[in-house]
């Protein structure tokens, strides 16, 4: 059964077919997927196979992506999530995007707040890692303010529109953490 996680603001639960409209709003949209490693889809067909995608991940016990939604408003602001789940290794990477009329609220870092406290209870992980572009400040600024070390710069990493990019590598670790 899919988790569902609530914050003092926010509903955080599995992302279904009817959202196919608020992930293509999401990653339609050039501001979000500027840093995101993937292209900006065009259709409403390509936001359908990311809710597939999202849906196979959990089925395999490879990933978990939560939708984020403001409580008592219908509608995704955004997603948040682990990729690439090792259960053996007790570790995943985070990933996120938020719609850019929510940027600068306090959601992110609330929602991120609760899905890592989620991942190292609930899921035992030991270590979550983050790869982020390093032309993202704002994630890159998030990610230390909760408590991230850089690891260091993995040199042209990702592609975005034709090109490479160097990405910042993060983690935290479980016994780094005094407070869930």
């Amino acid at each position: 059964m899919f988790p569902v996680l609530e914050t003092e603001r926010l509903k955080l639960r599995e992302i279904t077919k009817d959202d196919a409209q608020c992930i293509f709003a999401c990653f339609s949209n050039n501001n979000v997927t500027r840093f995101y490693g993937e292209e900006t889809i065009l259709n409403l067909k390509q936001a359908e196979k990311f809710v597939d995608f999202f849906s196979k991940n959990f089925n395999e016990k490879r990933g978990i992506r939560w939708g984020i939604e403001i409580k008592g408003i219908k509608g995704m602001i955004g997603s948040i999530g682990f990729n690439a789940w090792s259960p053996k290794h007790k570790r995943a990477e985070i990933g996120y995007e938020i719609y850019p009329d929510h940027w600068r609220k306090g959601y992110t870092l609330e929602a991120l707040s609760k899905v890592l406290s989620y991942g190292f209870v609930a899921m035992d992980l030991t270590r979550i890692g983050a790869v982020v572009f390093i032309e993202n400040e704002a994630s890159n600024n998030l990610l230390t303010k909760i408590g991230f070390q850089k690891e260091g710069v993995l040199r042209d990493y990702m592609y975005q529109n034709g090109f490479a990019h160097d990405t910042n590598i993060y983690s935290l670790l479980k016994n780094n953490i005094l407070i869930y």
